[in-house]
């Protein structure tokens, strides 16, 4: 783990590029060197550098760690092998008998991890809508120890505000975390409204490139920093050092990749809407949108996500995602690349049908994560797919 090292005050373009990575003191180079070594000399024992086991401590993975925590304002940044795992050492700071109040609406695999992982370990879980403030304050149990949400949700887009249960945790004395894999720091800023921690898969858009595996947290909270410090080292889903080099080369271009695809998303939803081919588009950037107005206050753009329900259920969504020629059929999300692929089949699988039906995850809901290539290319494929 390593701190930021540059001020805040610098734009996130500036710290994409820059940020927790000076040039090498010893030669110069702008690229933080790749330290492959396992394991690191001692001078005497108990007498180092600074490093003595990779898993401890990485110069490659210090400086994706301080990258991290300088895009999202935080003083402590960690880096793990998957945002799974970034979750994992999360909740292990929970203890049996503790409760997690977390949105409904998220990840397939943080809910597998909850109610399948957790809970027989005596982590119980409520999973909440929390568009309403009243009824989040509700949900909050003596036992609860841990808020944790994602907004945008995932697939169904749905809007929290973060502000508004920062306060709820606050004054109840809860942790509070924010997934802000589909925001990204470009857009949203979780610390800055009150949360405790902020958890990415770096997976995402912060690498952008669809070719490493990764996760992240940041948070202010030095006593948090510290059970996560040991947690990290203990469980160990840390990441190898050229997995934080390949997501530190990503992230110099995060912010200019983040603006285009958000340009593109607003045209491509704005054409879903009203085709006769779709039941309903969900996309926090249309004014019929729910979330609309919690949306404009907390982010600076609307993201790159979109959810529509073609007509004709799981048939024609499937015929839909044979027929794409530039969107691939695949899982994931936030890479340069677009991709589509059907929740109810797919990322969300392991949330039991009951539950994906009253959330509105239908089996004809299509998840498109949009790219950066031509708008006018991507319109023209999702249409012609459609057909």
């Amino acid at each position: 783990m390593k701190t930021s090292t540059l001020s805040r005050k610098l734009s996130l373009d500036t710290l994409s590029v820059h940020g927790g990575q000076p040039p090498d003191p010893e030669t110069g180079a702008v690229m933080a060197p790749i330290v492959l070594s396992s394991t690191f000399a001692q001078s005497s024992p108990g007498v180092h550098k600074g490093f003595e086991y990779s898993r401890s401590g990485n110069p490659t993975r210090n400086a994706l760690e301080a990258l991290v925590a300088s895009l999202e304002g935080g003083r402590h940044g960690f880096a793990f092998a998957s945002g799974l795992g970034a979750s994992t050492t999360l909740l292990h700071t929970l203890r049996s008998g503790d409760h997690v109040l977390i949105g409904d609406d998220v990840y397939g695999g943080t809910f597998r991890l909850l109610d399948k992982v957790m809970k027989p370990l005596g982590v119980e879980s409520t999973f909440a809508d929390m568009t309403d403030l009243r009824s989040v304050e509700a949900a909050v149990s003596a036992s609860t120890k841990l808020i944790w949400i994602e907004t945008p949700t995932n697939p169904m887009l749905k809007i929290f505000d973060i502000a508004g249960i920062a306060e709820i945790a606050k004054r109840k004395g809860i942790t509070f975390v924010v997934d802000n894999t589909f925001a990204t720091p470009i857009l949203q800023q979780p610390l800055a409204l009150g949360a405790t921690a902020v958890l990415h898969s770096t997976t995402k858009y912060i690498n952008g490139h669809s070719d490493v595996v990764g996760g992240a947290v940041v948070t202010n909270d030095d006593a948090l920093a510290e059970r996560v410090r040991f947690l990290q080292n203990a469980i160990g889903a840390v990441p190898s050092p050229f997995d934080c080099f390949l997501v530190m080369r990503g992230a110099k271009t995060l912010s200019v990749r983040v603006r285009q695809a958000c340009s593109t998303a607003t045209r491509v939803a704005e054409r879903l809407v009203g085709h006769p081919k779709v039941e309903r588009v969900h996309f926090p950037g249309l004014s019929t949108h729910p979330g609309r107005a919690v949306a404009e206050r907390q982010m600076k753009g609307f993201g790159a996500m979109i959810s529509f329900v073609v007509k004709g259920g799981k048939p024609a969504a499937s015929a839909f995602l044979e027929k794409l020629e530039i969107f691939s059929c695949a899982e994931s999300l936030g890479g340069v690349e677009s991709l589509a692929e059907l929740p109810s089949v797919m990322t969300h699988a392991s949330v039991p049908e009951a539950q994906r039906n009253a959330l509105g995850i239908a089996d004809g809901l299509v998840r498109l994560s949009i790219g950066i290539e031509g708008a006018e290319d991507l319109v023209a494929d999702v249409e012609q797919a459609l057909k």
